[in-house]
């Protein structure tokens, strides 16, 4: 098996901590949006990241990757037993695509991305938008939802709802987005608690190295 793509993506980083909570061996080939390399292209035709191969198989995006690899190892799968807990658990999972995804966009990579990687100008201003008044609204829903810190989002262990959710934070923190932190307190706690998780500390340790040397 082989994962395509970059740690600093949410979805590539999400099936790589999901993968270390499995205890799977998953080696990570770096590549980034619209690389032109054959066996990512064959894996993802539309460029995107992240992409995965298995032998003859190969497919796209976060959540087809982590559905191929809870049926085909399904001891151990990290998606919940009853229909309510597993539609809970998509919602979670669409929640994180849709709505806090955008955010990453606007904040991480118009000052990340963009200036440090692409060594180009981003857009402050769509950062801003993204830090004052979308990130605001995610918070204050997670707020009334998330578990208390060592807690879970759906069931009584860790799913991969709490996976998706607790991903896109890392970008956030990395922008950095400006937050009062003390205005979500149950929901800071809950993800500092993820982010303490072996399969998290780690990657974000090596991305903090990262942007540290590329910001001088």
């Amino acid at each position: 098996m082989i994962l395509y793509g970059s740690s600093f993506s949410p979805f590539v980083r999400k099936v790589m901590v999901y993968a270390a909570e499995r205890g799977m061996e998953l080696p990570t080939q770096n590549i980034g949006l619209g690389s032109d390399n054959e066996a990512f292209r064959r894996a993802s035709p539309l460029g995107k990241i992240p992409a995965f191969s298995d032998g003859d198989f190969s497919i796209a995006d976060s959540s087809a990757i982590l559905t191929y690899l809870e049926n085909k190892y399904p001891d151990g799968a990290m998606t919940p037993a009853s229909p309510e807990d597993r539609a809970r658990m998509v919602w979670f999972e669409e929640f994180c695509d849709t709505v806090m995804a955008p955010i990453v966009f606007k904040c991480f990579f118009h000052r990340v991305v963009a200036p440090l990687f692409q060594k180009q100008p981003g857009d402050e201003a769509l950062a801003i938008e993204g830090e004052t008044q979308d990130l605001p609204k995610v918070l204050d829903y997670l707020e009334s939802v998330v578990p208390d810190a060592g807690g879970f989002l759906v069931g009584d262990r860790l799913s991969i709802a709490d996976i998706a959710v607790a991903s896109p934070f890392v970008n956030y923190d990395h922008a950095p987005c400006a937050v009062d932190k003390s205005a979500y307190p149950r929901t800071y706690a809950w993800v500092e608690s993820m982010h303490a998780r072996p399969s998290y500390a780690g990657i974000i340790a090596g991305e903090r190295r990262t942007l540290a040397k590329l910001r001088g």
